[in-house]
């Protein structure tokens, strides 16, 4: 017999469940003895085929960088702008596209690099044009702490370049690191789950299009094997299916809603903006409230403007081109408008209630 006796209970103990711990990770850093430490970009086009292949990896790398350099430049130089109106990349480009491909390359994959081709003419140094290189082909060469030189794989040999000679932009380096950080392999683990939720749900979603299980009244496995084709023949043509009377009966497959689903998909949506600095609102309005829409601008400001002063910083320390990448329309630090928000329909500006909150007692 059971024995009910509550005051007997004891518990079962966890002991056997591993705490969570993060696996420790050093700083690629460059060779402590002063010798040359070379610095290959061995993951990128693992990058490239994630940004390549999926536009859930590459829609908050294109926000980003269209909203930091998408908008022109101001040049604070006449002479460099009479230099940069004519710098046409593989010859098709301008200064624009140019500045909008490196800041793609340097989130997706950490560093982006640029050749910068000058005129021969003694004294001038004039920028005749800006290519861009793959980092895949690129070797960094440090040593102590500073870069020496660079190496270009041209297909048959590594072919050396001086700093000068090149810009170099990384993506969020810290410490001592050798390299830039990848927004795709930093966001790898957010990234996967999504893609994976997607290849699931398109299963699941395909699997739909079958007619269920079919239970069939008969053994014969030769039968079955005739039904089963025009069954699914049936299903493929969108056709009429007909089948003898009390032979088989057809049910639905098992399967739990499709909200469960559909929430994690939503989650891990918003999960890989936010993780990759770009808030979903500045990509589309899709399900997006209108002070949403503004507290993520607001939000996003300081992120894409610090990504325009840093490339401006690069471009003036290693090539001497002084701009200002023009910056999106604002919303922050604007004067309320004098009138109430109900009354002004045609209003942008960030409102009091927006950012207070109201309550109204009768």
């Amino acid at each position: 017999m059971a024995d009910l006796n509550l005051d007997r209970s004891t518990t079962v103990g966890l002991t056997g469940v591993p705490d969570f711990i993060v696996e420790a990770k050093t700083l690629d850093a460059a060779n402590p003895d002063n010798s040359e430490t070379f610095v290959y970009f061995d993951k990128a086009p693992e990058d490239f085929a994630y940004y390549l292949q999926h536009p859930q990896v590459s829609s908050p790398i294109n926000s980003l960088a269209t909203w930091s350099v998408g908008r022109g430049v101001e040049y604070l130089d006449g002479g460099i702008k009479a230099q940069l109106d004519h710098v046409t990349g593989m010859g098709k480009d301008s200064f624009d596209t140019i500045m909008w491909n490196h800041e793609v390359v340097k989130l997706a994959v950490g560093d982006a690099f640029m050749i910068i081709v000058r005129s021969k003419i003694p004294l001038i140094n004039t920028i005749l044009n800006l290519i861009p290189i793959s980092p895949e082909r690129v070797k960094v060469v440090i040593k102590g702490s500073r870069i020496i030189r660079y190496e270009i794989w041209d297909g048959e040999t590594w072919v050396k370049k001086s700093p000068e000679k090149i810009i170099h932009s990384q993506n969020k380096r810290i410490g001592d690191q050798v390299h830039g950080t990848s927004l795709i392999q930093s966001n790898k683990k957010v990234i996967d789950a999504l893609l994976e939720a997607n290849a699931d749900e398109r299963v699941i979603k395909h699997r739909d299009k079958a007619l269920g299980i079919a239970y069939y009244k008969t053994n014969n496995q030769g039968k079955i094997t005739f039904a089963n084709k025009q069954v699914t023949k049936a299903v493929t043509d969108g056709d009429m299916l007909g089948l003898p009377e009390d032979t088989v009966e057809i049910k639905p497959y098992p399967s739990k809603s499709s909200e469960d689903r559909q929430n994690w998909l939503k989650y891990l949506e918003n999960l890989n903006y936010q993780t990759g600095g770009v808030p979903r609102s500045i990509a589309t309005s899709d399900g997006t409230s209108e002070v949403g829409g503004k507290m993520g601008h607001v939000i996003f400001e300081p992120i894409y403007s610090k990504e325009q002063k840093d490339l401006e910083d690069d471009l003036w320390s290693q090539a001497g081109i002084r701009i200002k990448f023009n910056r999106p329309p604002s919303l922050g630090g604007m004067q309320p408008a004098p009138i109430d928000e109900s009354k002004n329909t045609g209003q942008v500006k960030i409102q009091p209630n927006d950012v207070e909150a109201s309550m109204t007692r009768e």
